[in-house]
């Protein structure tokens, strides 16, 4: 269960928020807090009194647009903190998504607040503040759809595409075009298994289904889509799937 802290500057705002996160079982507490210097307060003592304390917070529910301190103002500055709690973002503004995503948020919801939207962002929070049971952590990659923003996993993704400035994400259900440099991505998510092939393509190594060599050309499967090796990433692909093999 986790231990909840919002924020919002509207009370009737912070209170139907706190309503709605006090009646999910998954939520041991919910607090709130009306402004940044209440909020920082909390954050502060939380971290004093250690992951076990009474005080203890595991996530924080920010509004953006606050009088003072915006939400993204606080988010900065909780991320200087040794052990930072979790940051969802609930907003009626569409516009910060990309902000929200450098910010390592792992959900933003948008208002009117929807009981089965901030149940998904609860879920989210879980899997990440439980990892032991409730699976590996994954980053969440914020994509807008008809106006609404979703989250990605980044474990869903097979392969990434470059398009200019931004990339496409492509998942076993459809892809996503996100503005993020596939060089971003490529450093961010080296740990995550996932190699560059190509100039324009970045790839889960764990989704190739097969690496064919033709006349000098290099290619893998992955899944129905056929990628071309550039030359000067043959060989280390090569060399990292047989390892792969290998266990």
């Amino acid at each position: 269960m986790v231990r909840v802290l919002a924020v919002d500057d509207e009370k009737p705002a912070l209170e139907e928020l706190l309503y709605l996160l006090r009646s999910d079982p998954r939520v041991r507490s919910a607090e709130g807090a009306t402004d940044a210097t209440e909020a920082l307060r909390r954050i502060g003592r939380a971290l004093e009194a250690g992951p076990d304390g009474e005080e203890a917070i595991d996530v924080v529910f920010l509004d953006i647009h606050m009088a003072g301190l915006t939400g993204l103002d606080i988010a900065r500055l909780i991320a200087g903190f040794a052990r930072p709690p979790l940051i969802v973002f609930v907003t009626a503004h569409e516009g910060f998504a990309l902000q929200a995503f450098d910010l390592k948020a792992v959900d933003y919801v948008l208002k009117p607040v929807r009981r089965e939207r901030l149940a998904e962002a609860v879920r989210r929070v879980r899997d990440l503040a439980e990892p032991a049971t409730a699976g590996t952590a994954t980053e969440q990659i914020p994509v807008e759809l008809g106006g609404v923003t979703r989250f990605v996993s980044v474990d869903d993704i097979a392969y990434v595409e470059a398009q200019g400035d931004y990339a496409r994400l492509h998942t076993d259900e459809g892809s996503h075009l996100v503005r993020i440099p596939l060089s971003t991505l490529e450093e961010r998510w080296a740990a995550r298994g996932f190699v560059r092939i190509h100039r324009s393509h970045l790839v889960a190594l764990r989704r190739i289904d097969e690496l064919r060599l033709d006349a000098g050309t290099t290619t893998v499967r992955v899944g129905r889509a056929e990628l071309a090796v550039s030359r000067r990433h043959a060989r280390q692909l090569r060399d990292l799937l047989m390892r792969q093999a290998r266990g």
